[in-house]
């Protein structure tokens, strides 16, 4: 119908047929009364026959997966109740420090470090991790015999290089913290420089200081390490300074060393090395990869050890198959280990100097017969001290003095010294 004849109807009529259109017009915007086939067909599950697939099924953790025991270490925590709070045996811890020996780790357990277990369906230890910071970390993880692998992670990140001023007031012990060293730069401080001076005596209000030190980041987060490269006090018109060289060791700027020398061997005469140092050792039996990280010295029981350098105690226990063993730290790079031990002469946290008896060799823990394991370690890392660069001289050569004073010159200006 055209508009035109539309208008030419009567008023009532025209509103019968909008009204017609309008129903019409809805009409068709009702819901259809068809049937739709589903998308999905339902179907019954036998979920008896489902789980007894899944039960005779073992899923062993992955790496990602959330350790079946995770523990901040505490003041107070012993190994064996951490193991025993993490469900793991007696017997498997036996098996987790066999394959310590190689690194002995466990021992170095502090508060705030992390520790964690990884379980299988079965309850047995599949994988251990100790979580020293974000630069280390030590993975032991289970062979199929029920024997552990050890891995040790450490991350070099970045190093960074800042400088402390400080004035003497009252003790040098309280001054230093005062601008943030912690006990254990202090420590070294007082260490480096105890030949040239009595903390206790010599220094007096007024007296200036500055330490260069060099700090680790990984991720842009400090991870606590840290190292001192450079010292200056400074009391009125003398100067008593030391500076770190590339050899690890420290010299003044005459370039003559603060500390004496190590000797090659802490014994005070030469024995038959009865098994060499050697980081990629295959066991005969497994033939696995088992290094051994010392050298061993057919010394008999109750022969003297002596300290190759200056340092300070760190470690002296017993463990199961190391046994008696004690550990010096020679500051900054150097550290070293003495196993199988009859007798420790030293304490934790006692000083020690070049030549100073510290134990008597023996045979105790898991060997064949008496002998010295003598470990030498560099940045963490073992090397074999026959062979390793060593800082056997107490002055520096005329070509060596050429590097260690551009050295000088670089952390001077560091350290606000022109």
């Amino acid at each position: 119908m055209s508009i035109i004849r539309f208008a030419a109807l009567p008023s009532f009529q025209r509103k019968i047929l909008m009204g017609s259109v309008l129903l019409f017009g809805a009409a068709l915007l009702l819901p259809q009364n068809q049937q739709h086939l589903p998308q999905r067909i339902p179907v019954e599950l036998d979920t008896a026959a489902l789980m007894s697939q899944s039960s005779s099924v073992s899923f062993d953790p992955l790496p990602n997966d959330a350790p079946s025991f995770d523990k901040v270490i505490v003041k107070g925590d012993t190994l064996s109740g951490l193991f025993e709070r993490g469900g793991v045996d007696q017997q498997t811890m036996y098996k987790v420090l066999e394959a310590d020996l190689n690194v002995l780790a466990l021992d170095t357990l502090q508060p705030g470090n992390h520790i964690q277990f990884w379980l299988n369906n079965a309850n047995e230890l599949e994988k251990l991790t100790l979580y020293f910071s974000a630069a280390r970390q030590v993975t032991y993880t289970r062979f199929d015999d029920g024997s552990f692998n050890v891995d040790e992670v450490n991350v070099e990140g970045i190093w960074r290089n800042r400088s402390v001023v400080g004035e003497i007031s009252g003790s040098f012990y309280l001054s230093a913290k005062k601008i943030g060293l912690n006990a254990a730069q202090i420590q070294r401080v007082e260490s480096l420089l105890k030949e040239k001076l009595n903390f206790a005596r010599d220094l007096r209000a007024g007296d200036k200081f500055s330490v260069l030190i060099n700090d680790q980041f990984i991720d842009g987060t400090a991870t606590g390490s840290s190292e001192i490269l450079g010292v200056t006090i400074d009391r009125g018109r003398s100067s008593i300074n030391a500076y770190q060289f590339t050899d690890g060791n420290f010299y003044d700027e005459q370039g003559r060393s603060l500390a004496r020398a190590f000797q090659r061997i802490p014994l005070a005469r030469n024995y038959r090395i009865s098994s060499r140092f050697n980081p990629h050792r295959h066991h005969p039996v497994t033939g696995r990869t088992s290094p051994h990280n010392g050298t061993d010295f057919a010394t008999p029981i109750g022969t003297k050890i002596i300290a190759p350098g200056d340092g300070v105690v760190s470690l002296v226990t017993d463990h199961r198959f190391a046994g008696k063993y004690v550990v010096i730290d020679h500051g900054n790079k150097y550290r070293t280990r003495y196993l199988h031990l009859s007798k420790s002469l030293v304490h934790k946290g006692q000083r020690v100097s070049r030549g100073q008896v510290i134990a008597l060799s023996g045979n105790t823990g898991r060997i064949t017969g008496p002998h010295l394991h003598y470990e030498f370690h560099i940045n963490g890392r073992a090397v074999n001290p026959m062979k390793a660069k060593i800082p056997m001289a107490s002055q520096l050569s005329a070509q060596q003095m050429a590097d260690f004073e551009r050295i000088v010159r670089v952390r001077k200006m560091m350290m606000g010294h022109v």
